[in-house]
């Protein structure tokens, strides 16, 4: 039965999400601000993390950034109230996996639950640990990134962003796609949500080097290649 850490001061919407993570079959763990949270996060062995952003005594944004920094194969699932894009690009910023706007229907998060745990089931068995193309370096296992050995410092979300377009080199990946195999979603492609990324990775990746590598193919989506000749938009 997977174990799951819920954050979240409001009783009443703990004790619903409890019952009904429960009667989901799932075990659950309640703590009701995030230095709670983050000290029972850090004692046991949780398969999943549930938290609100507004917290007293560390917010959600805060523990979500410092739970990745230790324990950065543990999947975090962010809840709360505030849902504009610039809220969710704070909230994937501090390594949220998934995010989850207030109100929303217990059975699209234990659905978003299922998938997440799937998801990190298949990361860990995985045998490759090191992705390679033109430079760019990726540990899977220490979570770093180098071009030329240069040192990149990403965001998780930028991380996992870059690591399908390795993963996926030299093919034209579209929105739809990226947003569903590296947010695990569907939401709205005709925003620049995924735009915001892509160009959050230029800046590192290709920003201080002569060979640029991340391209836009026009009306079609983005691809990670070396001389990539038509339709760029650097």
């Amino acid at each position: 039965m997977p174990h799951i850490l819920l954050v979240e001061d409001d009783d009443r919407l703990s004790k619903l999400m409890t019952k009904g993570l429960q009667e989901a079959e799932f075990e659950v763990t309640a703590a009701y601000d995030g230095i709670t949270g983050l000290k029972l996060a850090l004692q046991k062995d949780f398969d999943l993390i549930i938290t609100d952003i507004v917290l007293p005594k560390k917010n959600g944004l805060e523990f979500c950034n410092e739970i990745k920094i230790l324990k950065p194969n543990l999947p975090v699932v962010m809840l709360t109230a505030l849902g504009t894009t610039d809220d969710k690009l704070e909230g994937f910023d501090a390594g949220a996996d998934d995010y989850l706007t207030k109100p929303f229907e217990m059975r699209e998060l234990v659905a978003r639950i299922k998938v997440l745990l799937k998801r990190f089931s298949q990361q860990r068995q995985q045998k490759v640990f090191v992705l390679k193309y033109e430079g760019i370096e990726m540990n899977l296992e220490q979570k770093t990134v180098s071009r030329d050995q240069v040192p990149i410092k990403l965001t998780p979300k930028e991380f996992n962003l870059l690591k399908f377009m390795l993963e996926n080199s030299e093919r034209v990946l579209s929105r739809g796609e990226i947003a569903e195999k590296v947010w695990e979603t569907h939401f709205d492609t005709g925003t620049n949500f995924i735009d915001v990324y892509i160009n959050y990775l230029r800046k590192k990746i290709d920003k201080d080097f002569e060979i640029k590598l991340i391209h836009t193919k026009a009306g079609m989506g983005f691809i990670l290649k070396k001389d990539y000749e038509t339709g760029i938009i650097h």
